[in-house]
Parts: structure tokens; sequence; C-alpha cells
């Protein structure tokens, strides 16, 4: 997805807030967090708020692949598969339970989200052999519903999938054996109470898997104290693991003895060099590991993980509500001016690290900001999506998005021809 940056610093006399941009220079100056963005690869010109779809590149992931690719493949071959290879799923796992409150050797790093959700949604079915309710939340992301309705549809009569609208607590009944549903809306944003929502699966005798995506990494997560079941991610959002990076999941440890994995490859055996005729888990998670994973991108991810060493998720959590919050204070003049609609939650406490905005040509203002050099996304069917990611986006960068966003409006700019084509990807 190619764009040309015609970002531009405009003029005092042209500037379309009243606020002043030295103000966010000066919240900049007192951020804690300021330096960690010199870790990542960011262009001057370039105000990036799509880390909510893909995060930036961290520095150090460029010279770690390149010694995967030239000594670890090049010159060890399949030497390097008993250092690091075979152990770096647990590395990497290691390294996101600390972001989302757990031990880490209750995380696998394996597969995709996709992958991941059938095998968890699978094996809480197992768990639950009296119960025949896939619950899910209809609003989640599309792969997620997907995912349980090809199950469902697998599993023939015995498994029905139940689609809540709004609260999913008010569906919860005695059928049902596993409830699915994202921590936080990729559409808007909403944030859902773990601790609350996971309590009430559990007085209703079923088991909670939480998709992570939109929130490891900048949410401070504490899947132990909810006592959360399941839990999946990906790794190429906020995490910053690159294009494509494999995917995690969590299972609880009261849970890893008896749970069973429907995939059952050969890297999930409890020997995996003994290739034996029949299938024995391996014990704990790493029973849901299946076939050989990517080594480069695996590589990748744990690499950039790193950034996250000794940082508070409390202060990046604190820094991403803020972010948010003065980018909403900045453009709520638009909001009545344009017809606007901030479908996201006010209060910060209520959001994950993204604010959503409805417009009826929300694509071509999206088109408009990415040709000025403000790199937002674009969801069906009119949802501006601004994603905040703490380690590299910095307060006058949400001043100087606001300030484009404010003249793309006012100007009509967004109506030319050329930003109405759709790409492929939005």
């Amino acid at each position: 997805m190619g764009f040309t940056v015609r970002f531009r610093m405009m003029k005092s006399e042209e500037v379309p807030i009243d606020v002043p941009r030295e103000q966010f220079l000066a919240f900049d100056a007192q951020d804690p967090l300021a330096e960690v963005r010199e870790r990542f690869v960011l262009a001057d010109e370039l105000i990036y708020l799509d880390g909510n779809s893909l995060g930036a590149l961290p520095k150090a992931v460029a010279g770690r692949l390149a010694h995967t690719v030239e000594q670890e493949w090049g010159v060890r071959l399949v030497r390097s598969w008993n250092d690091p290879w075979i152990d770096l799923w647990r590395s990497a796992g290691g390294k996101i339970a600390r972001l989302i409150g757990a031990r880490g050797e209750d995380v696998a790093v394996a597969d995709s989200v996709s992958v991941n959700l059938f095998k968890l949604l699978a094996s809480g079915l197992d768990l639950r052999p009296n119960r025949r309710v896939v619950l899910i939340d209809d609003s989640d992301f599309p792969t997620d519903r997907y995912v349980a309705d090809g199950l469902c549809n697998l599993l023939g009569d015995r498994v029905t999938l139940r689609r809540a609208k709004g609260d999913l607590r008010r569906a919860l009944d005695d059928d049902v054996a596993i409830v699915l549903s994202s921590h936080a809306s990729y559409l808007t944003g909403a944030l859902a109470d773990m601790r609350a929502v996971t309590h009430a699966v559990h007085e209703a005798g079923a088991l909670m898997l939480w998709d992570l995506s939109h929130t490891a990494g900048v949410v401070d997560i504490d899947l132990s104290g909810c006592d959360v079941d399941f839990a999946v991610g990906c790794g190429y959002k906020y995490l910053s693991g690159g294009p494509g990076a494999p995917s995690f999941l969590y299972v609880a440890p009261r849970l890893q003895d008896e749970a069973r994995t429907p995939l059952q490859g050969w890297l999930g055996h409890e020997d995996i060099f003994a290739f034996a005729d029949h299938y024995r888990p391996a014990p704990g998670v790493e029973r849901f590991q299946c076939g050989t994973w990517p080594v480069l991108s695996l590589s990748a991810l744990d690499e950039a993980l790193d950034v996250f060493e000794a940082l508070d998720m409390a202060a990046i959590r604190a820094k991403s509500q803020a972010l948010s919050a003065r980018f909403l204070e900045l453009i709520e003049p638009l909001i009545d001016r344009h017809g606007i609609t901030v479908t996201t939650p006010i209060e910060p406490q209520d959001r994950g690290s993204q604010i959503s905005l409805s417009h009826p040509d929300g694509y071509a203002v999206i088109r408009a900001l990415i040709e000025r050099g403000v790199i937002g996304d674009f969801r069906m069917p009119d949802i501006m999506r601004f994603g905040f990611a703490p380690l590299y986006v910095r307060f006058v960068d949400v001043w100087d998005a606001a300030a484009a966003l404010t003249d793309v409006l006012d100007s009509g700019s967004y109506r030319a021809e050329r930003f109405r084509a759709r790409t492929k990807v939005t």
C-alpha cells in the first residue's frame, strides 16, 4: 500500500486549532517514555497512528534478522535448531507474559490468532461436554466470528453458535460452554471489563476466552488476577513483531493438565523426536504447539519484545490514555461542524488505545490524511480509526494529526476524486 508523503508544517496564521502546538511539545518534554521512540524506525515527516494494525519497526529487529539469516541459517544450518530455535517460542512467550499478567510457562507463541482461536474454542467445548453453546460478541472482529461459526458448523448438531448483541452477560445460561470476546473492540476501541465479565461467565459455569489483539502492549492486563481461562493475541500490532508476526495463546494453569487441542501436531507431542505411533500431549501449554514455527518471523517478534524490557505497563497505559484524551479535546470543535460521531467511549478507562470517528466520507478523509503523511485507517462502514502506540507516538504528533484532520475537513480537500478510489487494503 503506497502513498506519497506531502506533510508540511502549517504557518501560524493557517493553524486551525486554538491550542498552541508548543503546549504539546511541553508534554513531550515531560514524558517519561519519550526516549523509547528512538528505538523505532520512524520517518520524521510521518505521523503514524496505525499501530493498532501494524506496529512500527524496532531498530534492533533488522540486525537480529540479519544474524538469524546469515549466521544461524547460513552458517550453522540445522545445528541452530538446538540453539536457539527450538526454545524461541518460550523466549517470546515469557516476554509477552509479563505484559499480560501471566506466568511465562503459561504462554505459548504459535500459529496465527485464527488458528489459536480454533484450538482454544475446541478445547473449551471439550472441557464442558454437557454444554452445547459457544457464545460470542456479535460486534467482535470478523475472524473471531468466522472461526467460531466454522467450528460449530464442523461439529454439527452437537454445538450451537449464539451471537450476543450488547452485554453478552445477558446471554449466559446453563447451555453455554465457552464465551469468546475481544478485550477491546477493533471497531470502536471500547474496552470490556475483563474481571467482571470473566466472573459472570464463571458464575454461569462456562469458560472465558479473551482476544487481546487490540490491548496487548497498551493496556495493563492481569490474566492471572482476573482468573481468565484462555486468551489469544497477535504479535504484529502494538507488540511491533512485524507483518504476519506469530500469535500467542494463554491457558490457565488449572486447566493445562486436562485441556486438549484438536490440532495434534508433532511439536505438541511430549517427546517430539520419539516419532511415536500415537499422540501423547506435552505438559502445559506446549501441547498447543502444532506445526513448525516460522523462525524468521518468530526471531523478529522475540527481538521486538525487548523494547518493553524494564518498562512499566501502568506508565504505558497512562500515556495511552493521555494521548487519546488530548486528541479528543483537539477535535471536539469538528464534531458538530462536520457531522462526526465519536464511536469510542469518552472516558479513558473505558477504551483501549484508539479513537474511532464516524463520518459519511470517512474513507476519503483517511486517504487525504495519508497523502499528508498522517497515517490512520478506515473500517466499514464509515469508521476512521486512529491508534495511539505510546512507545513511539508523541504528543506533538497528536497535535499535528488533529491540525491536519481539521484542515482536511474544513477545506473539503477530501472531496477530490482521487481519494474515493478504493485500494485493496484500507
